[in-house]
C-alpha cells in the first residue's frame, strides 16, 4: 500500500491495522543526541487512548508504547526509530455479521473498489487506531520543537455545534473536562447533548483549533510546499477530517482588503511585528513569525447503532446495525492528533528551510 507516508525530511510511515497484533510508526530524520525514552511519548498517547470517559471508545486499550530501534543510552543515534504500541483488546467478532456489507460513511466500498480485498474487522487501516502512529511520532517532533521554543495549545473549538466562549477562555481547563475544551460551561453544554445523541445511539462532529506559537518567519515555500498546504494536506490526511482553514479561513470571503490585511509596525527592538492576524500566522506559503492559527472539522462517527441503508457486496440492499465499541464523538481523542500531525509538518518544514540560503550553509560549515 503506498500513502502511509509523509514528510520530506522528518519522514514517518505508520504500520498496523486496529484487530492486528498492533500499530506503530517508523521516523527517519530524527537528529542524533535527542533525549528519549517512552515516557516522553507516553503522555501524549494517553491523550488519544479510548476509555478515557463514557463519551468516546469503551475499548480498553492500554496503549503502551514501545521503541524497537533507533535510541541507545537514552539518545536518539540518527537511525530510523521503530515505535510499537501492541492491540490487546480486539473483539474481531463485533463484525463478523456485517463483514459482507458496505457500512454507511465508512471506507468499506472505496477499499474494496481500489484494492479487490480489504480487512473488515474494524476497517483495518481505516480504522481511528492508525493515529496511534502519528500521535507517537508527534510526541518526538514536538520535544524537538520545544527546545526550539515552539509550543502548541490544541482544543475543541466546537462540538455538536455547541462553541466556546473566547470570552472566557481558560488554557487550564483544557485538560480538565472529557471535551478538552478551553470553556468549562460550554463543556457542560456538550456534555449534556452529547448524552442525548448517545441514548438516540447518534454520533456528533466538532471542531478542533490548533495555535502554534515560536515558529521563526520565513519556513515554508512560496509555491506547493507552503506550509499552510502541507499543514491542510497533514489535517485532511486525518479520518473524518472534512474541512482545514488557516486564519480567518472562509470568513475572508465576506470580508474586505483593508480589514484582512494585517498591518505591519516596527516594535522598540526593531523587530517587526503585525498589528492583527487575519492571515493565521502565514503570508505567501510562508510563515510570518505570528502565531499559526487552523482549524480542522471532524463529521460525526460513522459507527453508529442505529438501523441503517446500505448494500452487500453481492449488490443487494440490506439493513444494518453496528455492534461494536465506537466513539459516540471522536472530536476529544482527535485533538491530541491534529497537534500531532501539526508538530511533524512543522518540523520538517523547518528542516527542509536549512538549505534555503546559502549564507547559513556557509556559516554552519565554516567552523
Amino acid at each position: 500500500m503506498a500513502g502511509s507516508s509523509i514528510g520530506t525530511i522528518f519522514r514517518i510511515t505508520t504500520w498496523g491495522e486496529t484487530h492486528g497484533k498492533g500499530v506503530g510508526v517508523i521516523l527517519d530524520g530524527v537528529p542524533a543526541g535527542l533525549e528519549l525514552c517512552e515516557d516522553d511519548i507516553q503522555g501524549y498517547l494517553n491523550r488519544r487512548k479510548p476509555g478515557q470517559s463514557k463519551f468516546v471508545s469503551p475499548r480498553k486499550e492500554s496503549d503502551l508504547v514501545e521503541i524497537l530501534s533507533g535510541v541507545f543510552e537514552g539518545r536518539t543515534t540518527g537511525t530510523p526509530i521503530s515505535l510499537m504500541v501492541r492491540n490487546s483488546n480486539q473483539r474481531s467478532k463485533d463484525y463478523g455479521k456485517i463483514k459482507d456489507c458496505y457500512r454507511p460513511g465508512h471506507a468499506d466500498y472505496t477499499f474494496d473498489q481500489k484494492y479487490g480485498f480489504r480487512d473488515y474487522r474494524g476497517g483495518g487501516r481505516s480504522s481511528g487506531r492508525e493515529t496511534v502512529g502519528r500521535v507517537a511520532a508527534g510526541a518526538v517532533a514536538a520535544k524537538i520543537l520545544s527546545q526550539l521554543g515552539i509550543e502548541f495549545t490544541t482544543y475543541a473549538k466546537e462540538i455538536g455545534g455547541i462553541s466556546i466562549d473566547r470570552n472566557v477562555f481558560d488554557k487550564e481547563e483544557i485538560m480538565k473536562n472529557a471535551f478538552y475544551m478551553p470553556d468549562a460551561k460550554a463543556a457542560e453544554k456538550v456534555a449534556q447533548y452529547a448524552q442525548q445523541m448517545i441514548a438516540e445511539k447518534n454520533s456528533i462532529g466538532g471542531i478542533v483549533e490548533c495555535r502554534i506559537n515560536g515558529v521563526p518567519a520565513g519556513i515554508g515555500d512560496p509555491v506547493f510546499e507552503k506550509i499552510s498546504a502541507n499543514l491542510g494536506k497533514a489535517m485532511l490526511s486525518i479520518g473524518a477530517v472534512k474541512g482545514f482553514e488557516i486564519g480567518d479561513g472562509f470568513a475572508a470571503a465576506v470580508s474586505n482588503g483593508a480589514v484582512n490585511n494585517d498591518d505591519f509596525y516596527v516594535n522598540e527592538e526593531g523587530r517587526v511585528f503585525k498589528r492583527t492576524n487575519h492571515s493565521g500566522g502565514t503570508l505567501g506559503g510562508m510563515s510570518d513569525g505570528s502565531e499559526i492559527i487552523f482549524r480542522t472539522a471532524f463529521k460525526p462517527t460513522p459507527s453508529i447503532a442505529q438501523m441503517q441503508h446500505t448494500v452487500n457486496t453481492s449488490g443487494e440492499e440490506v439493513e444494518i446495525e453496528i455492534l461494536g465499541r465506537h466513539d459516540p464523538i471522536i472530536v476529544p481523542r482527535a485533538v491530541v492528533v491534529v497537534e500531532a500531525m501539526a508538530a511533524i509538518t512543522i518540523l520538517d518544514a523547518l528542516l527542509v528551510n536549512m538549505t534555503a540560503r546559502l549564507d547559513r550553509i556557509c556559516e554552519f560549515y565554516d567552523r
